[in-house]
């Protein structure tokens, strides 16, 4: 985000208030603690009145029956995982060193 902000902003948060996540609970007003040393999003509310949130909010998953939305849907990873298609993403190597 060159150029449009000093200082520490949040770009990007994963989608999963979609499905029901934690961000799916946040309500205008509630405190947000960010530690970006510690790599820690954190909502500054009681746990009762999370509970009482989830109880009073309905989800229901996204779908799609074809095309593009079906492809993100299916293979788009998350945030922390870079936000691409699975399938471009690099296979993981466990203890081998490829010889060039």
């Amino acid at each position: 985000m060159s150029g449009t902000a000093f200082g520490t902003v949040v770009l990007h948060v994963t989608p999963e208030a979609a499905v029901g996540g934690p961000l799916s609970l946040v309500q205008t007003g509630d405190r947000i603690r960010l530690s970006v040393s510690k790599r820690v999003l954190a909502l500054l509310v009681s746990d009762e009145e999370l509970a009482r949130r989830a109880a009073s909010i309905s989800v229901s998953e996204p779908s799609a029956p074809r095309g593009y939305r079906q492809l993100f849907l299916k293979t788009v990873t998350q945030a922390d995982q870079g936000v691409d298609f699975d399938f471009l993403s690099e296979p993981q190597r466990s203890g081998v060193v490829p010889r060039l």
